[in-house]
Parts: structure tokens; sequence; C-alpha cells
């Protein structure tokens, strides 16, 4: 069973745009499709519907256009259906279309937008592998799952999946892989909280309760000691860092009861090595909890 992002089948030559060909044949494929004009940007809305004077989809959670036949409101004109594709209206965008778009989350898919080397280099070290395609400067990385698509969760690193759109630059290599809670965790961001400041962690272990699923103590370990790495290693952000981590270990060990406090200092005192104070460890293990309900 093919994929979308797998390589599209030959139409045969046709006498089509090539962007339009290309858009078929990935419609084909199940991924819908946009044209983008020069400068990777969506064709403007028309006239009707300019400055969303039309009322755009109900909060464009959905895609496909509103009741204007153009390829109109970005992302949310991303369509499978050859008939659109190819009608008069959709006609004029296609003659000046100068790449192919696509709607990750309507095929249930989320790219990591890598925008340079050093947002790679970050990629390589701190994210698991799953299928990745070169782009101008960088690559997209491709994982099966969807989320809320978020701009600049670290220096030139973008999410797009749900009510985004990424540009199509072919199939890439590698296996996609599922969508990790280390990508999920980048989108979220941190909620305010005070607490008094106090000399010694006051945060506790959760209770846990259900079965463990790692079956050995060597994956908690190894997810610790990520963690530290990752939060000794940050090159900036270091609190947005301190709270991702935080949320990374919670989401993965804090329902079944092997988290102890004592993994807990060693997640403080790696981020307090980088400057993080007390106060601020504190706040972000209780808003990292409550972001996952615990």
């Amino acid at each position: 069973m093919t994929h979308p992002t797998d390589i599209p089948r030959d139409r045969g030559t046709v006498a089509l745009p090539a962007t339009l060909h290309t858009a078929l044949q990935l419609a084909e494929q199940g991924l819908p499709v946009l044209p983008l004009r020069e400068g990777k940007g969506p064709m403007g809305n028309c006239r009707d519907c300019r400055k969303n004077v039309c009322g755009g989809r109900p909060n464009m959670k959905t895609p496909g256009p509103c009741s204007c036949p153009a390829p109109c409101h970005a992302w949310a004109a991303a369509t499978t259906n050859p008939h659109v594709l190819t009608s008069a209206a959709w006609a004029p965008a296609w003659r000046q279309a100068a790449a192919v778009a696509y709607h990750p989350g309507g095929t249930g898919l989320t790219v990591v937008d890598l925008d340079n080397a050093h947002a790679v280099t970050w990629a390589r070290k701190n994210l698991p592998g799953t299928r990745s395609v070169p782009s101008t400067r960088g690559e997209h990385w491709i994982y099966l799952g969807t989320m809320t698509s978020t701009n600049a969760v670290r220096p030139g690193v973008d999410i797009k999946s749900a009510m985004s759109y990424a540009r199509w630059l072919g199939p890439g290599t590698g296996t996609m892989t599922p969508l990790p809670d280390v990508v999920r965790a980048l989108a979220v961001k941190e909620p305010p909280a005070a607490r008094p400041a106090s000399s010694v962690p006051t945060v506790a272990a959760p209770a846990g309760g259900g079965q463990c699923p790692h079956r050995s103590p060597a994956y908690l370990e190894r997810g610790i000691a990520m963690a530290e790495q990752r939060i000794e290693e940050a090159p900036d952000g270091i609190h947005r860092t301190v709270y991702r981590m935080f949320l990374a270990v919670l989401a993965s060990h804090g329902r079944c009861g092997c988290l102890t406090e004592k993994h807990i200092g060693r997640l403080f005192t790696a981020a307090q090595t980088r400057g993080e104070s007390l106060r601020h460890c504190e706040d972000a293990w209780t808003n990292a909890r409550t972001q996952l309900g615990m």
C-alpha cells in the first residue's frame, strides 16, 4: 500500500502545466494539494473573498474552498478532487503557479520544517529519525500523525500539520515514524504560574498506579539521560527547553509510577546548572503536569 508521500505514479505525458500535472499525481495518492505562487506563498483570495469578506470556511478547520470555486483561503483550498483541480476557476492559478503545496494535517501527517543547517543538526541530535526531504536551505522531516501547527518553535524550526501547508519537495527518503511526544511538546507554550521560591525541590514524583509498559529500567534511564543532555546542550531558550524536557519525560514515564524523586532531582540539577532557578524548575514541572492532566 502506498502513502501519499511515496513516489507518485506516472500518468503519462499530459498537456498540462507541470505544477498541475504534479498536483494531480499527488491528489490521486490522497494528498490534498494547492498551487503556490512565486515566493512559496498561496494564491491570493479572489475578488469576492478578498480580506475574508466572504467569511471563509467556519474557523478554517477543514480543507477545501469556501462557496466560491477559486483556490482561495490558502491551506483551506487544498483538495484531492481532480475536477476542482482542473476546473476553469483554478486554471489561472496553475498558469501562475511556481510550486505545489499540500496540507499535511489533511492526510494525517506532520512536517517539521528545518530551515537551515543548524536546525538540521539540532534535529539529528534531538528528534527520532523519520522520512526526510531536502529543502532549499534545510530539510523537511515527516511524521505520521497530526498536531497543532506552530511557527518558530525554536530557531529555524516550524511545525506544519493541521491548518497549514507545506511545499511539495519530493517523496524523500527513509521510513516515516509515528509522531513522537518530543515533537508535540515543541508546540506547547508554557502557561504562567506563580509559586513561592524554596531552597529545595518541593515537587513529588507522580503516584502512577498503572503497569509500566517499558519492561526495563534502562528505558527510563535513557530517557532521563537524554533529557539531561538536551538541557545541558541547549544553545538558547533554556527555560523553554527545560519545560519541554519535563513535559516529554512526564508524557513517557509519569503515569506508570516508575519515575522517582531521584530522577526528578537529576533533571532539576541539569536545569539549575544551566542557570535556571529552583522556582522556575518547580513552575515548569507543575505546568507540565497540568498540561498532561496529571
